[in-house]
């Protein structure tokens, strides 16, 4: 996924991202190619239900936050799939505005 290597290398650097990402794992929250924009994540500020960009098990997802527990959080997709648990420190951009 090219597109979350550059997400991921300009969130890390403190600037916000635009991307357009592919896919039908978030139909209804992020359809396909629907433009999303992304923080930076910043320490706190995470909740169930956020959309995030994210790494878990080797693998980059842009999908939701289905739980949190101390510094982990469960990624899951829309339609009822689990990545599972990976650390915040993986989280590297919260979206805050999704435009079709």
């Amino acid at each position: 996924m090219s597109w979350a290597k550059h997400a991921k290398e300009k969130l890390s650097a403190g600037e916000t991202v635009v991307i357009r990402p592919r896919g039908h794992s978030m139909t209804g929250k992020v359809n396909d190619g629907d433009t999303v924009t992304l923080l930076p994540m910043p320490g706190g500020g995470l909740g169930s239900g956020d959309i995030v960009l994210v790494r878990v098990k080797g693998a980059d997802y842009l999908h939701l936050v289905k739980a949190i527990s101390e510094d982990r959080v469960l990624i899951g997709n829309n339609r009822g799939g689990m990545n599972g648990w990976t650390r915040r420190k993986n989280i590297f951009g919260k979206a805050v505005k999704v435009e079709r």
